[in-house]
């Protein structure tokens, strides 16, 4: 595992923000605090969320517990923000949160223990635990964003009836170690 997990884990992180990112970027304002029904999520209100468990979670992880006592967690689910900038810049917040904290560490470090609500992970653990967070929500805003764009929507994978040209692409280049999200 040794130095390729952490590698691996930083390019994902960076690809699923880079989705979440270029789902945004395609909405307005409005659009980006549309509730489809009463109580779902929004894009801006999934965004609050991410980024406050961000903040939480990766603030001094080391040496705090992730839930961290200033952490209003019920009011991440309500919808305060007052422009787009508000949006993205608390998004980048978070991001830059985990960001800091992850790149700096070292291999020798994954089995150390780390608490999130007293229970106790390996750093690996805890990075698992919040890779798979961050994607099942950034998938829940790349769905509200193809629903509110419909045939306006500029896919963020392999379009609908175009994999033999990808898989022709791909296969066409020579065989070589690479991350799934260098080409993206």
């Amino acid at each position: 595992m040794s130095d390729s997990y952490l590698t691996s884990v930083i390019k994902q992180f960076e690809y699923y923000k880079s989705l979440g990112d270029k789902t945004m970027h395609q909405l307005n304002f409005d659009e980006i605090q549309k509730e489809f029904v009463e109580d779902s999520n929004s894009i801006a209100i999934i965004v609050k969320h991410m980024a406050g468990n961000m903040l939480s979670r990766w603030t001094n992880f080391l040496t705090e517990d992730g839930e961290k006592e200033w952490r209003q967690r019920d009011l991440e689910f309500v919808d305060a923000f007052e422009t787009v900038d508000d949006v993205f810049n608390y998004w980048e917040k978070g991001w830059q949160c985990l960001f800091e904290a992850i790149k700096p560490l070292k291999t020798s470090q994954l089995e150390d223990i780390v608490f999130i609500r007293n229970q106790g992970h390996t750093i690996t653990e805890a990075i698992n635990r919040q890779l798979a967070h961050y994607a099942y929500h950034v998938g829940q805003m790349v769905f509200i964003g193809k629903l509110i764009k419909g045939k306006s929507w500029n896919s963020l994978s392999i379009p609908k009836g175009k994999s033999s040209d990808y898989n022709k692409t791909k296969f066409s280049q020579e065989k070589a170690r690479r991350h799934f999200t260098d080409d993206l």
